[in-house]
């Protein structure tokens, strides 16, 4: 990695850093999170701290060198796209079904992109899957932007994985490592007690990034399969078996609620610092055991892959067994 590649980085921090400033000096004009039922705060909060990821990130994706698969039309153009609709849509809600519509869009075009870079080497149905994992991806991180830090801290220890992991293999790192120096300002003012959340801008477009720069690693044989969802584990967790559980006991999956094991851990008492250290602490693990199977033994990852799952399950679990005897408000 030579200097140039290593200074993108550094810029990305210092412009998302500026940005952060600009946002928290003119907070008052900025679009505030609604209180509601389902609120887990008591009062509003800027959220569109997500600009400042976008404005740190998007010169990287630019200039930077990247794994073959990582082009502007795979990755960068429906970014973009992600990024104008999540912002409208934290200014002024978009209508579900548009935003959804978009969302679709921008995992059929990567699935797209995908294939003609990789000249049709991909089948139908592994493209099919690339592009619902695209999707789920984008919303379940949307999903899970609920507690102080919770997406924050994800975003780096994720995107750090992934970049450590290519430059351990002395492939280009730029992009990942951007990301997650760009959302370290972010952090500082997200993390308990929340000065401004990320937004769907933030938390859209690195869902994106999330599954996309995973899936690009496996077509360029830089991880497993198992990788990216190891290294994401606690938050497609969470999101995946909350999302069964809701569409097995019959509820509206779409509307907003307050059911997901991060929110019910923080209803039972640990508070947005407990929540962050519990899940924080689960991110450290699924990342650090990913980069160690992908860099050392890449044939172990699948197994790593099962056992963090067990762990998972576990955490879930005790959360249920708590929640179930914990008193609340009727």
């Amino acid at each position: 990695m030579n200097a140039f590649l290593l200074a993108l980085p550094a810029a990305a921090f210092l412009v998302s850093a500026g940005v952060i400033g600009l946002l928290l000096a003119n907070r008052v004009r900025l679009p505030h999170a609604a209180i509601t039922a389902r609120s887990l705060h008591a009062t509003p909060i800027p959220r569109v701290g997500g600009l400042a990821i976008v404005a740190g990130t998007l010169p990287v994706a630019m200039l930077g060198a990247a794994i073959p698969s990582v082009t502007a039309w795979t990755v960068g153009v429906p970014c973009v796209v992600l990024v104008v609709v999540s912002l409208a849509d934290d200014i002024r809600a978009v209508p579900i079904l548009p935003r959804l519509a978009v969302h679709a869009s921008a995992a059929i075009g990567f699935a797209l992109a995908l294939a003609h870079v990789t000249g049709g080497a991909l089948s139908l149905p592994l493209l099919a899957l690339a592009a619902l994992a695209v999707a789920w991806s984008l919303n379940l991180y949307n999903f899970m932007d609920g507690s102080d830090g919770l997406a924050a801290l994800m975003t780096i220890v994720g995107f750090a994985t992934y970049g450590g992991v290519l430059q351990a293999k002395g492939l280009p790192a730029s992009l990942p490592l951007a990301i997650a120096a760009a959302t370290l300002p972010v952090f500082a003012v997200n993390r308990p007690p929340a000065r401004m959340f990320m937004g769907d801008v933030g938390a859209v477009p690195l869902g994106f990034l999330a599954a996309a720069l995973g899936i690009c690693g496996v077509v360029d044989d830089a991880w497993g399969w198992w990788f990216p969802p190891l290294v994401f584990l606690p938050f497609a967790a969470d999101a995946s078996v909350t999302l069964a559980r809701r569409a097995l006991g019959g509820e509206r999956v779409w509307e907003a609620h307050k059911s997901h094991y991060y929110q019910r851990l923080l209803q039972m008492g640990a508070g947005h610092a407990g929540t962050l250290a519990v899940f924080g602490a689960l991110m450290l693990g699924t990342g650090t055991s990913a980069a160690v199977c992908a860099i050392v033994a890449p044939e172990l990852g699948p197994y790593a892959l099962i056992a963090w799952c067990a762990i998972q399950a576990a955490v879930f679990a005790a959360i249920d067994y708590h929640w179930r005897r914990t008193p609340r408000p009727s």
